[in-house]
């Protein structure tokens, strides 16, 4: 009874005050006229900025005073009393209009424009803490503090159970946590993960101290910035939601979402930018699985289908092959090798890749001999933009950490999948290997499987893209037939060195001798990538004081590699400025991209011819017998058509 009694009390004396709205008191003790009217100015500014549910909601009266005693590089600061305090050295320099006085590093342009930042941000704190500021929100919490003591924590009153949790407006809200760079960790049971990653093209990195900083930070620019929404969509949008209001003053955003071409093509401007209107559909996009260890579960991938400029979204696009990008998470290597280990403990930076369709099929494909699997995911239009609009987001502003089993390529793929849809039934998926979610979507019904009922009406359609590995065998059977060639498999074949497979040459009619010049050709492309291994592995292992030219070639190698970071991680080509580049940015990105790459594309052509003089004697020759066994196919094709009566092959 006695404690029925108590309780009772209590919420009597801690029940919520009828509604009324947020209001800004200035303490004036101390101040002359024109102090009072810009500290009122100042007030009145920050309070009309507020979006009208944040002044509904925060219905209380907030004491602001100047404070001498807040550390020099501190605008302002939030009490636990309910009151916001500002640097009075900052007082006199408003009251001039002195932006001069203003630090370097600051974003919001002037002097008034940072002090009503820091008002709207110390609001935010009020705002996203709820009852735990209010006036009965504390008396509450010490109330249960007074029972806790007398009572202990088995006989606390049910209006007290939780306090010691505090539930925050914002901060806590796991899709505000997903888009701010804390997202629920894969198989983490809905435990956040412990960095945010987000950090590149930052508007100010004390927003990534904690997700309470974060949501104070960004609303600062929701409400002050007018490119906000061109920077940041999906916050904005998020915002824009929570209070079902947006401010009116927003920009014109720069057409489109640019990007940097991951491929070093030089055909392609490094710059691209991709027109949300042409998206026709997004695939998962699967390299299927082979025998080496980073890639025994298969490489997951997303696939943007993007129409030809003035061609109508329909399945014709499908055909627009030079027009589709390929979103590509991966391990970014700057030590010249890949190393197992390393993948295992997170050496390697996580990045994503935007890179040209073709080449992404002819990397597996042709060299790596892999299969390509693209089925379409059954998304909303609204969600098709919505994903691409966020891997451009994470495109210059993600550097995260790559670990083979954690946080590989499917992993990344499905938090992007999560952030970019918002879908329940994506969120809820947990997996760490590529097949592993290809088979949850296809279970969830969000890929349509139907596509590869039909290998060949799915190749035919450019949903599936066959391993050369086929073709070669192809090839490989047509020359051994007409030969008789004792070898079986077309790996058989290719492992033999070129002076033996040249022997045979003499033998081949015409349509076996393009066959064995295909095979050559691959075979050539094989030589070269153990060639660069060899290399590889010869100067990682350690250098030698005498080995002048492999010291140099090294050096080459690293400064290719590090030259070659922008690729994927984009956001080091400018500076200042945040989120999505917008007008002015894409000037600058266009000339400074356009002279890295051609600086890449110079340092590689210099590699290459050095590369040859370093190998071993017997790696050297295997590429110069391959390179003239495609020359003397050649001389043979054009013979053979010659002698056939047809014209002269050039």
């Amino acid at each position: 009874m006695v404690l029925a009694a108590t309780f009772s009390v209590g919420v009597l004396l801690f029940a919520p005050l009828a509604h009324a709205a947020l209001s800004l008191n200035l303490n004036e003790r101390g101040l002359n006229a024109e102090q009072r009217q810009a500290s009122q100015q100042l007030l009145d500014a920050a309070v009309d900025a507020l979006p009208p549910l944040l002044v509904t909601e925060l219905d209380r009266s907030i004491g602001v005073r100047w404070s001498s005693r807040l550390p020099h590089s501190v605008m302002g600061r939030a009490r636990f009393d309910g009151h916001i305090l500002l640097n009075q050295r900052w007082l006199d320099a408003l009251v001039q209009g002195d932006d001069q006085a203003l630090p370097g590093g600051r974003q919001h342009g002037t002097l008034q424009r940072e002090l009503q930042a820091t008002l709207i941000h110390e609001l935010a704190h009020f705002y996203d803490r709820g009852q735990f500021w209010s006036d009965e929100g504390r008396g509450l919490a010490r109330f249960c503090g007074q029972q806790h003591s007398s009572l202990g924590p088995v006989g606390l009153p049910a209006a007290c159970q939780g306090q010691s949790q505090r539930h925050f407006t914002l901060s806590d809200d796991p899709r505000l946590l997903e888009l701010a760079g804390w997202p629920a960790r894969i198989g983490g049971r809905g435990v956040a993960e412990p960095e945010n990653n987000h950090y590149l093209r930052s508007p100010d990195a004390y927003e990534l101290s904690n997700p309470r900083e974060f949501v104070a930070v960004n609303l600062e620019y929701f409400l002050l910035d007018p490119e906000y929404r061109c920077r940041r969509p999906a916050l904005h949008d998020y915002f824009a939601t929570h209070f079902g209001w947006a401010p009116t003053h927003s920009a014109d955003c720069a057409p489109g979402l640019s990007f940097v071409n991951g491929g070093l093509d030089p055909d392609r401007p490094a710059l691209g930018w991709l027109d949300p209107e042409r998206i026709y559909q997004v695939h998962y996009l699967l390299a299927e699985p082979d025998g080496a260890f980073v890639s025994r579960w298969g490489h997951s991938m997303l696939r943007v289908v993007i129409c030809a400029p003035d061609r109508p979204l329909g399945p014709e696009c499908l055909m627009d092959l030079e027009h589709h990008l390929v979103l590509s998470f991966r391990a970014f290597v700057d030590d010249v090798q890949l190393s197992s280990w390393d993948g295992l403990t997170g050496a390697y930076p996580s990045r994503l890749f935007m890179l040209p369709l073709n080449q992404v099929v002819d990397e597996y494909t042709k060299i790596e001999l892999r299969p390509l699997q693209s089925l379409p995911l059954r998304l909303t239009r609204e969600q098709q933009i919505s994903l691409v609009q966020r891997a451009a987001e994470m495109h210059w502003g993600y550097d995260g950490t790559y670990y083979f089993v954690s946080n590989n390529c499917a992993v990344e793929t499905l938090k992007l999948l999560r952030s970019g849809t918002d879908r329940p039934d994506i969120r809820r998926m947990q997996t760490v290997t590529p097949t592993g979610l290809l088979a949850l979507l296809r279970h969830a019904g969000l890929v349509d499987q139907s596509v590869m009922h039909d290998q060949a009406d799915a190749l035919r359609q450019g949903y599936y893209f066959d391993s050369y590995r086929e073709r070669y065998q192809l090839m490989f059977r047509n020359a051994r037939e007409y030969l008789d060639l004792p070898q079986r498999q077309v790996e058989d074949w290719l492992a033999l060195a070129p002076q033996e497979r040249q022997s045979w040459f003499s033998r081949a009619d015409y349509r076996t001798a393009a066959a064995l010049l295909l095979l050559e050709q691959a075979a050539l492309r094989r030589q070269v990538l153990l060639m660069q291994h060899e290399l590889k592995d010869r100067y990682v292992s350690g250098r030698r004081p005498d080995d002048t030219a492999l010291n140099d070639t090294g050096d080459l190698m690293s400064q290719l590699l590090r030259e070659s970071g922008f690729l994927s991680r984009p956001a080091e080509l400018l500076e200042g400025g945040y989120g999505l580049p917008q007008r002015q940015e894409r000037q600058q990105l266009r000339q400074v991209s356009n002279e890295r790459q051609q600086g890449l594309q110079g340092l590689s052509a210099l590699l290459d011819e050095r590369a040859l003089e370093l190998v071993s004697v017997t790696q050297r020759r295997a590429v110069e017998d391959g390179q003239h066994n495609i020359v003397e196919l050649g001389r043979l094709l054009r013979q053979l058509h010659r002698e056939s009566g047809g014209l002269v092959l050039p």
